[in-house]
């Protein structure tokens, strides 16, 4: 019939217009369909085995950081629903080690009634010790959130609360919410700790246009009073949101700490994340540096939304975030967390500034579980052909972690090729380089000829500076099927960044554009994990 409306001129034009109208619908029908099954093809390849992603459906930032009763709960954005942004609501999972999860229901759902929907967007969570908001029931101290409810019918943001006496599985949204209400529509993410010097609790949350962290004070989690702003400063080209403040050690002298103020900068160009030191007295945050001064937590292009457990053991305080995927869709999963970082500050020749290294919970946790499965070399001579380190059954399925320091000599680069994939002719045809650049003095992710169809141009290529210390470098890599992070000197500098391998895209090798040694390497294969 659609070829008769191609080739039949003697059709009248109302008969004409039908038949258009049908063959247009039929390619709209067609497309979805193709949509559709993209969608639910399975990509297994690509889910995470020592990271943590959600069994189903889509996910973003972590919330409610808590380690309660010898367990790391870990709330999180989460469609109930699908595998794309939407329907915002708590999900929920615990740990014991940061590498075996537990998965629950939804904590916190999406509240929808005639008048209004109310997503829960980010925040944070708290034991309340001393029960100091009343919620507590015979005896037992309440877990209690706060969140910032997105009302989009009313074009408003506002901070809510919800308690829960059932150890965090359910919530009960608080009858007088909300508790902080601007009347503003980008007013977000609140974070919230007890400040035992003024015996109250502190927020920070994000006047998102302002590019200004808010801090509030309460004695009962309930009534909230304005201490004072901080900002504009650093990076302020995008919005403002999920800021933390923390007391980190400076270091590694437990006796003194100073304050970082952590905040995600929106999207685009410039830092993901940023960060201020300072101190905080608990109403005010001094910034050591000056106001234009930018300081950057990672230099990829998706660890986003980052917020802290504050309690872990040790008095660890241990940055989980977001590492946002890109394309291609993966299913039926859509989001991952990043490795957990332990956090301290360093002394450098420019000030203090951030050091991030895998938790040595993690760290510990995975090194006993695949001690069979480790590789270690001293004194690895790279030469001119490079090293291959994959092979059948041996670090090839693109999950593993590397620890090398490389002694340079003179080298203008060194580091390891990645999710190498041969051509027809036995070359390497695609490969991610992961390295530094001792001319431009700089630690590098390069996916060119691997993720063009992935990536906008300007991230193909992801760069931190980074200085070599007597000719050394010492390089972390973690490769974990779709996430790859990259830490150099011991966490002075991360980049993370989302890969997608095709398939056969395993091998791993290491070069050097000259005559760089490996002085020390050890490899754990993490493909056992996920067997």
């Amino acid at each position: 019939m659609l070829t008769n409306y191609i080739t039949m001129p003697i059709l009248t034009h109302k008969f004409k217009t039908m038949y258009k109208a049908k063959f247009i619908a039929l390619l709209l029908m067609l497309a979805a369909v193709k949509s559709i099954a993209q969608q639910i093809t399975p990509t297994p390849q690509w889910r995470p085995v020592y990271h943590y992603s959600p069994p189903t459906n889509w996910t973003n930032d972590p919330n409610g950081l808590m380690y309660l009763n010898g367990e790391f709960q870990l709330y999180y954005q989460k469609n109930p629903f699908e595998n794309k942004w939407g329907h915002m609501s708590w999900g929920h999972a615990t740990s014991k080690d940061l590498v075996h999860w537990k998965n629950y229901p939804v904590a916190i759902p999406e509240v929808v009634t005639k008048d209004t929907t109310t997503s829960i967007f980010s925040g944070s969570a708290v034991l309340d010790k001393d029960n100091t908001s009343g919620f507590g029931i015979n005896g037992k101290a309440p877990l209690v959130a706060i969140f910032t409810a997105d009302q989009p019918k009313q074009k408003k943001e506002s901070q809510f609360i919800a308690y829960s006496n059932d150890n965090g599985l359910s919530y009960k949204l608080y009858a007088h919410n909300p508790v902080i209400d601007l009347n503003k529509s980008d007013f977000r993410d609140p974070n919230v700790f007890w400040y035992a010097p003024t015996k109250e609790w502190v927020m920070t949350v994000s006047m998102v246009n302002e590019h200004m962290v808010r801090f509030y004070g309460s004695k009962n989690l309930k009534d909230w009073t304005k201490l004072s702003d901080f900002g504009p400063a650093g990076f302020t080209k995008n919005g403002w949101e999920c800021p933390s403040i923390l007391p980190l050690t400076v270091d590694g002298d437990p006796a003194k700490t100073k304050w970082a103020l952590f905040v995600s900068s929106g999207g685009g160009h410039g830092p993901l994340i940023q960060y201020f030191v300072g101190d905080f007295d608990g109403i005010t945050f001094k910034n050591d540096n000056a106001d234009d001064k930018v300081l950057t937590v990672d230099y990829g292009d998706c660890f986003y939304a980052a917020i802290a457990w504050r309690n872990a053991p040790a008095n660890k305080k241990i940055l989980l975030g977001w590492l946002q995927n890109g394309k291609p869709e993966t299913y039926p999963w859509k989001g991952q967390m990043a490795i957990p970082r332990d956090l301290s500050l360093k002394t450098m020749d420019e000030g203090l500034r951030l050091i991030q290294t895998p938790s040595t919970i993690i760290s510990s946790s995975l090194s006993k579980l695949v001690n069979n499965n480790v590789f270690t070399a001293k004194d690895l001579a790279i030469g001119s052909k490079g090293v291959k380190l994959s092979k059948l059954g041996h670090f090839d399925s693109n999950a593993y972690w590397i620890d090398a320091e490389f002694k340079l000599n003179g080298a203008k680069k060194a580091g390891f090729y990645i999710t190498e994939l041969k051509g027809a002719d036995g070359t390497v045809a695609k490969k991610v380089a992961v390295g530094y650049d001792a001319v431009k003095q700089e630690l590098y992710i390069d996916c060119t000829t691997a993720e063009k169809e992935n990536k906008p141009a300007d991230n193909l290529v992801l760069t931190a500076p980074m200085k070599a210390v007597n000719g050394k470098v010492r390089i972390h890599v973690l490769m974990d099927r779709s996430s790859l992070e990259v830490l150099g000197n011991g966490g002075e500098k991360v980049i993370s960044t989302m890969i997608y391998p095709e398939a056969g895209a395993n091998g791993l090798s290491a070069f050097s554009d000259g005559k760089a040694v490996i002085s020390s390497l050890k490899m754990w294969d993490m493909s056992i994990l996920g067997k």
